[in-house]
């Protein structure tokens, strides 16, 4: 992608231009040329209204020479000619409109799609660094003023044309009274022009209150059992409030700067048009003029007024979208960091033995999460990673797909660094069941074939029997077709944590791993997932992250956590005998039970 050059402190205006220019070649570059033969059908239709718009003037600059030499023909040449010209104006402005929209929403969604594909493979500490919402709002808030502004800019080439052809129409009926006219307009320029830099910040602005809003409103409706719970409604309402209030203001700086285009147009085109009316008094006072001409000529003043009107306010509309557009772009050129490394390869073959060498990892902000862990994960063994919280285990789990990279170190499956094989094919590999388990607003049934798309019928009834969850997903209203609603809200926390473990199961991976996924589920569902991993394990590395302590006791090894640290390994039975901050914690949960 080309990149946009930075705006520096001195030469601003120059330089603010260069990147206005910057941005909107991009955007041709990169989508509106793709579609030269809609461009082409709008330019043409455009051409045909503007033609039309000015004849209008000359129409009527016959028809009042007409009337003046008691032509008795104006009562059916002038009428016929005026539905001829009108027609003709409807139907190409019809097309055009039709046209500049089609494009217009074919590029917006050439853009959603450019965004989405980004954010979705982007880094999760990156999407961790923003609220949902606020990266949702580029998708809408900023999209649609894009569409706003694309829209007017393709329609001012229109006026463009539209003047110019009343222009001709005015220069042919007195290039005189056009000479005055032509020098009042062009005074409007300085102030709109800096009126549009105004539009632009306050655009800017705009759009990160809207974000910032709807991460607000998103957070609260999401806790609503907790502001109830705790009597936070009055807090959430000022919370609210201010939010709303700086939306307020935000918005009200863009309606005034917005305000002051079309007073300022109206005053100019006034002056022309009584410059105009004054001159041509004069010239009709001294017998030097025909009302004809004169007529025609205030029509196509007049008639231009509305395009020119656009015209001016064109700049402001631009400058919204421009701000809008740099917020997307933001987001399409910011290149992920995980990413295959050139010349990765597929994961070998094997049965997903994972190996931890003196593993590092410092979060962006400069905590550390793990500092020089090591251990060995055997196939067909199983796991544990213990410990208090905030001891890194999550993190250590998180490493092993490359959710995140190692800052230090390695992690080596089945004989290849993580870093040296495709992303696909190491994922691929690897199931994954988080403690906080949220679906996908489909189908059960889809929900579970994510783990292998293409599963059988069969296959994802197999998986969900595998994961304790057939017996209540057959009890639902549509069985395996009922929807689960956003996050899985349908569902209760341990109904959704069985479907995402039957998706686990039913990917059949060689590496399982399993972030307290068992612990929503009551005991006699706990004791059915267990026995169905029991069998999944067989053959596979199973890698737990456990809290709660007393589903870790057959573990094949226990990894004590501390401050990023291993500070112990071993089974249940050694580990309980050394007396150390394992024997600690199980005793310190078994006292709380």
């Amino acid at each position: 992608m080309d990149a946009i050059p930075p705006v520096a402190p001195t030469q601003a205006a120059p330089r603010r231009a260069d990147r206005t220019f910057a941005l909107m070649l991009r955007l041709w570059r990169e989508h509106i040329r793709f579609h030269r033969a809609r461009i082409g059908i709008v330019l043409a239709s455009t051409a045909v209204m503007a033609g039309t718009t000015a004849l209008y003037p000359v129409l009527i600059q016959h028809a009042f020479h007409m009337f003046e030499d008691r032509d008795t023909r104006i009562l059916y040449q002038i009428p016929a000619l005026v539905l001829a010209v009108t027609s003709v104006k409807a139907a190409s402005q019809y097309i055009q409109n039709i046209e500049v929209q089609r494009i217009v929403l074919l590029v917006i969604r050439e853009l959603q799609n450019r965004m989405f594909a980004h954010v979705v493979r982007a880094d999760l500490a990156r999407m961790e660094r923003e609220a949902p919402a606020q990266i949702a709002a580029r998708f809408t808030t900023d999209a649609t003023v894009m569409r706003e502004a694309l829209t007017r800019a393709v329609n001012g080439v229109a006026d463009a044309i539209t003047v110019i052809g009343l222009v001709g129409s005015m220069i042919y009926l007195d290039w005189l009274l056009s000479l005055i006219a032509a020098v009042l307009y062009p005074i409007a320029g300085l102030p709109i022009e800096r009126l549009g830099r105004r539009i632009r910040r306050a655009s800017g602005g705009m759009q990160q209150r809207m974000g910032t809003t709807s991460a607000l409103l998103n957070e609260s409706f999401a806790q609503a059992r907790t502001v109830r719970a705790y009597g936070l409604e009055a807090a959430e309402m000022r919370r609210a409030d201010g939010a709303f209030s700086d939306l307020y203001r935000a918005l009200l700086r863009m309606a005034r700067n917005r305000a002051r285009v079309d007073p300022i147009l109206e005053v100019l085109g006034g002056a022309a048009i009584a410059a105009v009316i004054g001159f041509a008094g004069w010239r009709a006072a001294v017998g030097s003029n025909t009302i004809g001409n004169f007529t025609g000529f205030v029509a196509a003043l007049l008639i231009a007024s509305r395009p020119l009107r656009a015209l001016g306010s064109l700049n402001g509309a631009i400058q919204e979208g421009l701000a809008g557009l740099v917020r997307i772009f933001d987001v399409v050129d910011e290149e992920p960091g995980i990413v295959d490394r050139p010349g990765a390869v597929p994961l070998p073959p094997g049965h997903g033995r994972v190996v931890f060498e003196d593993v590092r990892f410092v979060y962006p902000d400069g905590r550390v999460a793990l500092d020089g862990l090591s251990f060995e994960a055997a196939p067909g063994r199983t796991i544990a990673l213990v410990g208090p919280s905030g001891a890194g285990k999550s993190s250590a789990l998180a490493l092993i797909p490359r959710l995140h990279d190692v800052s230090g170190g390695r992690i080596v499956i089945d004989g290849a660094d993580v870093r040296d094989v495709t992303l696909a094919s190491l994922r691929e590999a690897i199931a994954y069941v988080g403690q906080d388990t949220l679906l996908f607003d489909d189908s059960v049934a889809a929900n579970i074939a994510m783990g292998r798309p293409g599963a059988s019928e069969a296959e994802i009834e197999a998986a969900a029997a595998a994961a304790a969850a057939h017996d209540f997903i057959a009890a639902l209203p549509e069985g395996y077709a009922t929807r689960v609603g956003p996050g899985g809200q349908r569902l209760s926390g341990g109904q959704r944590q069985r479907v995402a473990l039957a998706r686990a199961l039913l990917r059949n991976p060689r590496i399982l791993l399993l972030d307290e996924a068992t612990s929503a589920l009551d005991t006699e569902s706990e004791a059915a997932v267990q026995q169905a991993l029991t069998s999944l394990r067989a053959g596979r590395t199973t890698i737990v992250v456990a809290h709660r302590l007393s589903t870790v006791r057959d573990a094949d090894l226990v990894v004590t956590l501390a401050n990023g640290v291993a500070v112990e390994q071993g089974t249940h039975a050694m580990l309980m005998g050394t007396e150390g901050l394992y024997a600690r914690l199980v005793r310190t949960q078994a006292l709380a039970a």
